[in-house]
């Protein structure tokens, strides 16, 4: 997945920082914190940077990015942090143009910065095997992929990290990077080490001490 959707979204934040993510189209819609509305009617006349009122909130409309698209994320898995998320990236020296995958994807709370930093140049694979949970993750990068004004190659696999291999081959050739948020990480470590570039890095996600031990 790589071109971006038509959608005209728009954000409208709080002074505290809060933001409401929604699409300028017709028809009634219902937003958590504001009510119900028709977003096209509620804007017409409105440009970016104006003040709305919207109920007894007054809020400032804004151009959406990460930071929004993160606050009106669809959840049912726990996610990765901003802060983790971010040092994750940082270390593994992951930017423009890089070759990434995720293993895990849940509500794609990883893959939304990931996607931010890539770039239309970049690749991210995403593996899970739980489609329930990689669905919610799936809606949240498609919108993503409607908000950033570049998005990568993205790839969204169901299937088991061991047998990634020949998905990876096809796709990239060979990865700069790759993060395992997965239960026990050391069980698909040695399948995806011969996947990474000379130089690459992969990175374990082990919230627990258990995990942490055995990784």
């Amino acid at each position: 997945m790589s071109e971006q959707g038509g959608g005209d979204w728009v954000a409208l934040r709080e002074d505290d920082g809060r933001a409401y993510l929604l699409r300028r189209s017709p028809g009634e819609i219902k937003v958590k914190g504001l009510g119900r509305f028709d977003a096209e009617q509620l804007l017409e006349g409105y440009a970016i940077g104006d003040r709305i009122r919207v109920g007894q909130k007054s809020l400032t409309i804004v151009d959406p990015a990460l930071p929004e698209a993160r606050r009106n994320m669809a959840r049912r898995a726990q996610v990765i942090g901003a802060k983790d998320a971010g040092f994750l990236i940082s270390w593994m020296g992951i930017g423009v143009g890089s070759r990434v995958l995720e293993g895990g994807h849940g509500s794609a709370g990883l893959a939304m910065h990931l996607a931010n930093v890539l770039g239309s140049a970049g690749t991210l694979i995403s593996v899970d095997s739980r489609p329930d949970l990689a669905e919610v993750g799936q809606a949240n990068m498609e919108r993503l992929a409607e908000v950033l004004p570049e998005f990568p190659d993205w790839h969204l696999i169901d299937g088991d990290l061991s047998d990634i291999g020949p998905s990876v081959s096809e796709i990239c050739g060979s990865l700069d990077a790759a993060i395992l948020d997965v239960a026990e990480p050391w069980q698909v470590v040695p399948a995806i080490e011969p996947l990474l570039r000379a130089g690459g890095r992969l990175a374990c996600y082990c919230p627990t001490t258990a995990q942490l031990e055995r990784s």
